[in-house]
């Protein structure tokens, strides 16, 4: 956790430099967590990801869904790898599996829902930071 000259709070950088030109990562030292997002869609990524990244950003769109995404996080850990679950824009039907992998998650972003005009009618229900399971009418 690092403190910036304006009071925010910082605990993890995203993607700081676009995906496939990241190599500088490896001998650049950091005082947060840096995290991969653009450069992790799916498991066979993540060797190329050793030593610049602290932490990976899976989202279960760019993983071709939750099998995948669930690939993603077993082989992560093996290399130590930070986890964050993240989310593309969509409806609580494309968060609500994602939910599944956020439990073990280090860091969550799964606001898609929050920034659409209209969500699904049984949708997630989100109080501040938590997010509240949907009904049984969320899968129809």
């Amino acid at each position: 956790l690092m403190q910036t000259a304006y009071g925010a709070k910082l605990t993890l950088i995203e993607q700081p430099l676009p995906a496939g030109n990241d190599e500088l990562l490896r001998t650049t030292k950091r005082l947060v967590p840096v995290c991969a997002d653009e450069s992790l869609h799916v498991s066979d990524d993540l060797p190329h990801l050793i030593g610049k990244y602290d932490a990976v950003n899976i989202k279960l769109d760019k993983a071709g869904g939750l099998t995948e995404a669930l690939k993603i996080v077993e082989q992560a850990k093996t290399h130590r790898f930070q986890i964050m679950i993240g989310c593309m824009l969509a409806t609580s039907l494309a968060m609500a599996p994602a939910l599944l992998l956020a439990a073990n998650a280090d860091y969550v972003d799964l606001d898609g829902p929050l920034l659409l005009e209209h969500d699904r009618v049984n949708c997630l229900q989100f109080n501040d930071a938590q997010i509240l399971p949907a009904g049984a009418g969320l899968w129809g």
